[in-house]
């Protein structure tokens, strides 16, 4: 379940709870708030599970630009091997390969740094989502705890009356 769906039936249970007569207070439903407060334990993990999912996405992005790096290498090197044998061709095969190990090389750490890069700006912005989302949910439920404890608080004056 969505955490922003579970905020929204919050607010709407708090909007529609009936008023303490002379005071902002609302009554509401303890076990419905339990029941959403519930729910948004369940959702916040499914929230970090799909952004470890997205981690996991980047990391596979990364083994696979390593591996066609060593591929590209691999070929490389056996082609200079090849081009070794031809006896007319031996300096420009040698170039030719140096050419493409260098060349295969660059890419392998380019697309390794790229690869890098994009894990740790992914991690960083999954990090900072799981913050906000666990900040909001705390304003969210203080605010629920704040109404709740008001009208146990009116309700317990009412009754001393």
């Amino acid at each position: 379940m969505d955490i922003t769906n579970v905020i929204d039936r919050l607010d709407a249970l708090l909007n529609t709870s009936r008023k303490m007569p002379g005071t902002h207070s609302r009554l509401v439903d303890a076990d419905k708030v339990m029941e959403l407060v519930e729910q948004l334990r369940l959702a916040v993990p499914q929230d970090v599970k799909s952004a470890q999912e997205v981690i996991a996405k980047k990391d596979s992005i990364l083994d696979q630009a390593q591996i066609d790096a060593r591929r590209t290498k691999a070929q490389a090197e056996t082609e200079y091997a090849s081009r070794l044998d031809q006896n007319e061709v031996v300096a420009a095969a040698r170039r030719k390969a140096q050419g493409l190990a260098e060349e295969a090389e660059h890419k392998s750490n380019k697309l390794t740094e790229q690869a890098e890069s994009d894990a740790r700006r992914t991690r960083m912005e999954v990090d900072a989502y799981a913050v906000q989302t666990l900040r909001d949910l705390d304003r969210e439920l203080t605010a629920v705890i704040t109404t709740v404890r008001k009208g146990l608080d009116t309700l317990g004056a009412t009754m001393k009356v």
